[in-house]
């Protein structure tokens, strides 16, 4: 893996690694100042939405650090990719529209992809 690699996918794990993290811990009450969306999705739905995002946090970051099925940090940033989607029409059906951190996050993931699957 290359430098560019591990600061893209770095800084993208230590995102979904928080932002998963708080939704597995925190209270709704404790969401909404940060995520007004948290409403309208069950509580369950929730803490699996931040399980997701800690594992593919984890898979972004250890499969090329031990060399063991690599292919998985593709994966994991695809699924990221896949998800900002599915958020990106629950903020657009929803009250809020703000989904500017959703298309960030989005090409993010886009750019690890395509760094994960270079020579």
């Amino acid at each position: 893996m290359n430098i560019a690699y591990w600061i893209v996918a770095g800084l993208l794990a230590l995102f979904y690694f928080y932002a998963g993290t708080l939704k597995v811990i925190r209270s709704r009450d404790q969401l909404r100042p940060m995520m007004a969306w948290v409403d309208r999705v069950p509580l369950p739905a929730l803490r699996a939405l931040g399980a997701v995002e800690i594992l593919g946090a984890t898979g972004l970051m250890l499969p090329p650090l031990t060399g063991i099925a690599p292919w998985l940090a593709s994966a994991a940033a695809i699924g990221f990719v896949l998800l900002q989607a599915g958020a990106i029409a629950v903020h657009l059906t929803g009250e809020d529209r703000q989904i500017t951190l959703n298309v960030g996050l989005a090409a993010t993931a886009a750019v690890t992809v395509w760094l994960a699957t270079r020579p």
